[in-house]
């Protein structure tokens, strides 16, 4: 099965942090992430640029509205992520238990599947 773990951040974290912390905590998750790899449960995994460069994209009634980030609302912020390969929902749950970032954000693990439910 597949699960995508997203890495939740504090959306003003990476600005408040100590000069050096950000570098160490990246080099911690990229070793995290060449472990998967090595392990073949890691499908792939990046870290993603902060709010203030993001962008929101909706259509609503053939209107498209485009605003660039920060976005006042947001807490927090998908930080990174990694897509992974796991036999069961409890091995999932333990590697994202052995993720780095759990000391500092929230880890969110998702299962792969439909944008839909049935009823």
């Amino acid at each position: 099965m597949s699960y995508l773990l997203l890495i939740m951040e504090d959306g003003d974290r990476r600005r408040k942090r100590a000069a050096g912390v950000g570098r160490r905590e990246c080099d911690r998750m990229t070793r995290f992430a060449e472990g998967l790899k090595a392990r073949g449960i890691c499908k792939a995994s990046e870290s993603l640029r902060s709010l203030s460069d993001g962008v929101r994209i909706s259509v609503r009634g053939g209107s498209r509205v485009v605003a660039d980030g920060p976005f006042a609302e947001a807490k927090e912020m998908v930080g990174g992520f990694f897509l992974l390969e796991c036999p069961t929902r409890e091995e999932a749950i333990a590697i994202a238990c052995e993720c780095p970032a759990t000391e500092y954000a929230t880890v969110e693990l998702r299962e792969i599947g439909p944008c839909y439910e049935d009823d």
